[in-house]
């Protein structure tokens, strides 16, 4: 099985992903990520929408299964199988805030309790790293503000890769706030 990273959004594909997409006969992902790669995809090829990602461990050897961002950043890069990085969140962000990828330090909300994610990144904050944090729909861009101190720079980064990209920057005390579903938070010192 490969798991192949398709970027965080259009036109982020690697040579590399495209290469193991265009080899492919049986495809799983996301509608999303399916989305990205389509004109990739050849025709003939069997793709299919995922609906248990508990049974993609049991898909066959020649199976690729498409991963939003970089399967190795909350992705499915925990799947058996060769894994072809993709062009992540974290490097769009990073590179967007003209911020060294080595400042960064990740934290995961995503699909967990926030309480214990809130409290990681403050402290990696408050240990001069640069916080990218990985959120959900539900996450409390307030609450986790609020945990910093005031002067904190803080940006929600949203739709990355996508033609409706946003980049909202302010401080702790002054936190923009997210108005889709599909974000991040970098806070830190940059």
């Amino acid at each position: 099985m490969k798991i192949v990273g398709v970027g965080c959004g259009p036109g982020m594909l690697t040579e590399a992903a495209a290469a193991a997409i265009r080899g492919a006969t049986l495809i799983y992902g996301s509608e999303r990520a399916i989305g990205i790669v389509r004109d990739v995809i050849l025709q003939g090829c069997e793709v299919h929408e995922i609906t248990d990602y508990r049974g993609l461990r049991s898909l066959p050897d020649h199976a690729v299964v498409l991963s939003t961002g970089d399967p190795m950043l909350a992705g499915l890069g925990y799947l058996p199988g060769e894994v072809v990085p993709g062009i992540s969140s974290l490097q769009v962000a990073f590179a967007r805030l003209k911020v060294p990828l080595t400042r960064a330090a990740v934290v995961s909300a995503h699909g967990k309790d926030h309480t214990p994610a809130i409290a990681a990144a403050r402290e990696e904050v408050l240990r001069g790293r640069v916080v990218f944090l990985i959120a959900d729909p539900a996450f409390d861009v307030g609450a986790f503000a609020a945990a910093l101190p005031p002067e904190t720079r803080f940006a929600v980064c949203e739709d990355l890769g996508y033609p409706a990209e946003r980049i909202a920057v302010g401080t702790a005390a002054a936190p923009p706030a997210p108005p889709g579903d599909l974000f991040v938070v970098v806070a830190g010192e940059f």
